[in-house]
């Protein structure tokens, strides 16, 4: 999961280390890490709005977003505008990834109930597109996937809503894919998270780079219509080329959707961030993506994988 983020106050916890700068690109203009975030991270929002309905709503109902999770930097616009990101599967991940604040370690019982809980939610909020994640439950003989399969028919079935999901790589689980591409939703996502030379720092031993491009391909195999999307954190130590690298690699796969968003450090046992990317060169790389053929670029410093996601659909 990428919707990672700083602590509410605006800045990370400890300081960072230098950039790390590819030899294939020279430095463009940024700011090194330190215990305050730059300028165009930090963000001021008027109270008011949406945001307590939503949080009373989503605590009435025992539901886990990521949006509280993963300690996501624009949770309170989106709650303001009543829509939230629903992660299902429990709130405790089977996978120690270096960048994710959600909890790890024992996992509990899945709860029958959940799709409706998550189908009555998106109903009262008005939600028009749905966006449903999940931990990684490598416990499960399937992963999860009849529990979202469950859980995108129950909301499309309340609602009549787009379903986007952000799924695990479902790694090792024979028919897991078919099984959740049953539910036919509108948005295949399953997040790149960063390039092949940081795959074992970033998304730990179990994850591997080959499986993710597998299973975008096989998403758009299985169901040619579906719409597919990824998603990486910059600042990690990545270089330009290899981020062209990956860029080719997704658009190989028939992937459509892409979302280019900066790394936060969302806890002190996190991986540090290396760099802070200026919004301008957000703006480059996204141009570049675009260039390159996805049919839609999302690239910004708080972008993350589901922010805005109607608006990237439509």
């Amino acid at each position: 999961m990428s919707d990672n983020s700083p602590s509410p106050q605006g800045t990370v916890q400890q300081p960072i280390s230098l950039p790390i700068i590819g030899a294939d690109e020279p430095a463009p203009a940024a700011v090194t890490p330190s215990r305050r975030l730059p300028p165009w991270l930090r963000q001021n929002l008027a109270p008011g709005g949406g945001h307590a309905e939503t949080a009373h709503l989503i605590a009435e109902l025992n539901l886990e977003t990521v949006c509280s999770s993963a300690k996501c930097p624009n949770r309170l616009e989106c709650w303001s505008s009543r829509t939230a990101t629903f992660m299902i599967l429990g709130n405790v991940c089977t996978r120690p990834c270096g960048f994710c604040s959600v909890p790890k370690g024992k996992t509990e019982a899945l709860e029958q109930d959940e799709p409706e809980r998550v189908a009555e939610a998106a109903l009262r909020l008005g939600l028009r597109h749905v966006v449903i994640t999940s931990v990684t439950r490598d416990d499960l003989p399937d992963g999860g996937a009849d529990h979202f399969r469950r859980t995108v028919a129950a909301v499309r079935a309340a609602t009549g809503a787009a379903i986007e999901v952000l799924v695990p790589d479902f790694l090792g689980k024979d028919g897991a894919l078919e099984r959740l591409m049953e539910s036919k939703p509108d948005v295949f996502n399953h997040n790149t998270e960063t390039v092949p030379r940081l795959y074992g720092t970033v998304r730990g031993r179990k994850s591997h780079y080959p499986w993710t491009l597998q299973l975008l391909a096989d998403a758009k195999r299985i169901m040619p219509t579906v719409k597919t999307k990824s998603g990486l954190m910059l600042g990690l130590g990545e270089t330009r080329d290899e981020l062209l690298d990956v860029f080719a690699d997704l658009i190989a796969r028939g992937v459509d959707f892409l979302t280019l968003g900066q790394y936060l450090q969302p806890t002190l046992d996190s991986l540090p961030v290396e760099r802070y990317l200026p919004p301008e060169e957000f703006d480059e790389l996204g141009r570049l993506a675009r260039s390159m053929g996805f049919a839609k670029v999302a690239s910004g410093p708080l972008v993350r994988s589901s922010y805005h996601a109607r608006e990237m659909t439509e």
